[in-house]
């Protein structure tokens, strides 16, 4: 008796799933890796407001772009930021976190005198981080969008 196996294609495989747009594609991997990151100012300081909040989010966007990760939802409260990324399996999520503090922090306190005067570093050392599922996707997105009307 003989036994024939048939391997498709991972790709033809996955395309025929009704939920292939989840999925992000590199050479040798197929993956979906998302986070729900929250972060605030030193003192939790509501210092996140009259411009600053919109050019955090420019700066969030050109840096995610530089690091190849997309920013799915984002929401910059006056003392906290909330962002739902989707990354890839080559960077961890600690590097991703350092890469957009680390970035903003010195381009906003270069642009806004007042975050100099008032913290002694933009953004405290801590962050909130929980990977998220396909299924818990739009509870996160619903409370990313909910945040402003708390």
């Amino acid at each position: 008796m003989q036994i024939y196996i048939i391997f498709l294609p991972l790709q033809e495989k996955l395309t025929d799933m009704t939920t292939k747009n989840r999925y992000a594609y590199s050479s040798h991997s197929v993956y979906n890796i998302s986070y729900h990151l929250i972060w605030c100012p030193k003192y939790r300081r509501k210092v996140l407001v009259d411009g600053v909040d919109e050019r955090l989010k420019e700066l969030l966007l050109e840096k995610a772009s530089e690091l190849g990760i997309t920013i799915e939802k984002m929401e910059v409260m006056p003392d906290h930021v909330h962002l739902f990324v989707k990354g890839t399996p080559t960077l961890a999520v600690h590097f991703i976190v350092n890469q957009l503090k680390g970035y903003t922090s010195v381009v906003l306190r270069r642009e806004f005198a007042k975050l100099k005067s008032r913290l002694p570093t933009l953004w405290t050392r801590s962050y909130y981080c929980e990977t998220i599922g396909h299924i818990s996707e739009d509870t996160i997105v619903r409370y990313i969008e909910d945040q402003k009307k708390v």
